[in-house]
């Protein structure tokens, strides 16, 4: 447990160093530094963000007071104390901060150390054992929480005054006790502390599949989150601190804080910080920390988590029953585990995936080979294609589409955020399909040059085959680019010529977005979700319809209004359009199949059972493939980075049957 304050001290400074955050200080407490990744900035930004949102509230609401105090419980090297103070914010308020004895004397050994540090706290005294650190208005106690009548000898040993307005502060620290501590702990700082706030920030959805990775990740680092499964959400943490004895309680996730309280302008400095291309992780991140306050005896009382605009309320639909997810029996030992790959039907049982991040080798990198999956008697052969000369450049987040018998073409994709410049790749097939093994096929990768521009210089994107006039297009739309977040252009492409027509299009543009889906019907192109320009999903279901001279725009509404998701996929069979997985803003369930019946607009969603599957299935950055005749949908790799618990792949293919949905919608 002492570890993980460690691991977040170095994490907050390399967030600091990218100007994420303002934070001279931390460097002077933290020993060796290390350069995080933006996806770790961004999470610890958010954490600093909604932190010290708060706290700077509570200062602000207290300031006509002659006194108030913050005891931040388990501070471990933060650097709390001398930001509030450089900035003029401690005019009539005492920092204590709480940690093991041995973390606490540490610190002092640090601060004594410091001179910059030292200017700002002053004279400063100490002894060893509880209070080794004392100035002013700065002081280190060492205790146990877990040790009440340790906490409270510290305490009056430090002078700490139970009468004057209070604030307590908690980041990720009640979660590593035993709930029936943390719960005595709360209810002692609410009996004994009659003008008080509390602050708390930790973990909440255990059970879906990045909080199952999340505890598996914390119990191997013998730091397990042992509050967690009984106080799952926002909801059951606010009845956890109103039983204990505190009168206000208000809590939001991150999506919810960072969407609601964070102005605009601070998020596009945020997102303007470092090239960035995690957005599923980011959210899925926010989606399960949470930041609480609660307070008592204070009037009016203090509700620091006021929204100046609304957002995801947390809670997503109900679903109308459940998909289960059967393993594919698939007889290899060659590797689908991937994300930001493509798969495509080029024939009946015959499944290539192409591109993408994952395991190959022993190694996680990006894919240099293609995988096939070949359908026999009821079971999956999964094998490596033989390139006939170079191999896969690499490229992941790209579009495949088969536009002749044994014949695809590769459309954009990108290497990293700042190298997109991939063009396109004609993928031919040599050898017979209808081999049982994998190996009899081979597959020749031809560049396009000169690249078309700037049809293709894009990932992120759709590529949807239409027919207009007799002739065949690729309708591409949206995407990113390295200098352009968000795409809201299209290209008609001809498959043959390989060049972009002018075809009319009428009616208001969609806005524009990436991470979507696009599937062909009715001659037209059919575009749900995605991300829009503030990183926000988008619920909007727009066709392109065809006419006689060109092409219209128009959203279709739907009965309810879809869900916000980006990053799925989709499909449409028997007049429905089918979303599967993807990513939401909403805390309280994971995206499963939407069902839209596109003659009455009716919606209905299902959750995905993973009853039968012995590992968490994420869909996201995953591919899907419908098979028409069987009624079945096979879904392939997705997954990713999950912070800094590690990285989670599918490790194998998954089927859903689709009939029983299909006939009862």
């Amino acid at each position: 447990v002492q570890c993980t304050g460690g691991s977040s001290a170095v994490s907050k400074c390399s967030a600091a160093a990218r100007g994420y955050i303002q934070d001279r200080f931390l460097p002077f407490l933290v020993g060796r530094q290390r350069r995080r990744a933006p996806l770790i900035h961004r999470g610890y930004y958010i954490r600093a963000r909604a932190v010290d949102h708060c706290i700077q509230d509570f200062l602000l609401r207290t300031r006509s007071h002659p006194r108030a105090q913050i005891l931040s419980l388990g501070a471990g090297f933060d650097s709390l104390y001398f930001r509030l103070k450089d900035v003029g914010l401690l005019h009539h308020t005492v920092v204590y901060e709480v940690d093991f004895p041995c973390v606490v004397s540490h610190k002092a050994a640090l601060i004594r150390g410091a001179e910059e540090l030292l200017a700002l706290v002053g004279d400063a005294g100490g002894e060893p054992g509880a209070v080794p650190f004392s100035a002013g208005d700065y002081k280190l106690l060492g205790a146990d929480l877990s040790q009440l009548p340790e906490l409270e000898r510290a305490l009056e040993q430090a002078g700490v005054d139970k009468e004057v307005p209070t604030l307590f502060i908690a980041e990720v620290v009640l979660a590593y006790m035993e709930s029936s501590r943390s719960d005595a702990l709360l209810s002692w700082a609410a009996e004994h502390f009659p003008c008080a706030g509390f602050l708390l920030y930790e973990q909440l959805c255990p059970q879906d599949p990045f909080g199952r990775v999340m505890q598996q990740h914390f119990a191997r680092l013998g730091s397990a989150l042992r509050s967690l499964v009984q106080y799952p959400d926002c909801g059951a943490q606010r009845s956890r601190f109103l039983a204990q004895g505190w009168g206000e309680c208000s809590a939001m996730d991150m999506n919810q804080f960072f969407t609601c309280c964070t102005p605009e302008e601070e998020q596009q400095r945020l997102q303007a910080l470092e090239p960035f291309d995690e957005y599923e992780e980011w959210h899925l991140k926010c989606s399960h920390y949470f930041v609480l306050a609660a307070s008592k005896g204070m009037e009016p009382p203090w509700t620091p988590l006021v929204p100046i605009r609304t957002g995801p309320d947390g809670h997503g639909p109900a679903p109308a029953g459940s998909v289960p997810a059967a393993p594919c029996a698939v007889s290899s030992a060659f590797d689908l585990r991937r994300f930001g790959h493509r798969s495509v039907l080029v024939q009946p049982g015959v499944v290539l995936t192409t591109g993408g991040f994952g395991q190959e080798e022993g190694q996680h990198r990006r894919a240099r080979s293609c995988q096939l999956l070949l359908r026999q008697a009821g079971r999956w052969a999964v094998g490596s294609v033989r390139m006939e000369s170079g191999r896969w450049d690499g490229r992941l987040y790209h579009t495949v589409t088969c536009v002749a018998a044994g014949l695809a073409l590769v459309v954009g994709g990108r290497t990293s955020p700042s190298r997109a410049g991939l063009g396109m790749l004609w993928l031919k097939f040599t050898g017979s399909c209808n081999a049982w093994a994998p190996a009899a096929i081979s597959l020749q990768p031809t560049r396009l040059q000169p690249a078309l521009e700037p049809a293709a210089l894009r990932w992120r994107h759709s590529a949807t085959p239409v027919t207009f006039q007799g002739q065949q297009y690729l309708f591409i739309f949206g995407g990113r680019s390295a200098t352009q977040p968000v795409l809201r252009d299209w290209h008609f492409l001809h498959t043959q010529e390989l060049s972009c027509a002018p075809i009319p299009v009428e009616g208001p543009a969609p806005e524009g977005r990436h991470s979507h889906s696009a599937c062909s019907w009715k001659g037209g192109v059919l575009v749900a979700g995605g991300l829009g320009a503030v990183e926000q999903p988008l619920g909007s279901l727009c066709f392109l319809e065809q006419l006689e001279g060109g092409f219209r725009w128009q959203v279709l509404e739907t009965r309810p209004p879809l869900v916000p998701r980006y990053s799925h996929t989709a499909h449409v069979h028997r007049g429905r359009l089918l979303l599967v997985g993807g990513v939401w803003l909403h805390s309280a369930l994971m995206p499963g199949i939407t069902i839209v019946d596109l003659a009455t607009g009716l919606s209905v969603d299902y959750a995905i059972g993973t009853e039968l599957l012995d590992w968490p299935l994420m869909l996201h950055n995953h591919s899907s493939v419908l098979l028409p005749e069987e009624e079945e949908l096979l879904l392939i790799g997705g997954g990713g980075n999950c912070f800094s618990f590690g990285t989670h792949l599918n490790p194998e293919p998954v089927s859903l049957s689709l009939r029983h949905i299909l006939t009862s919608h």
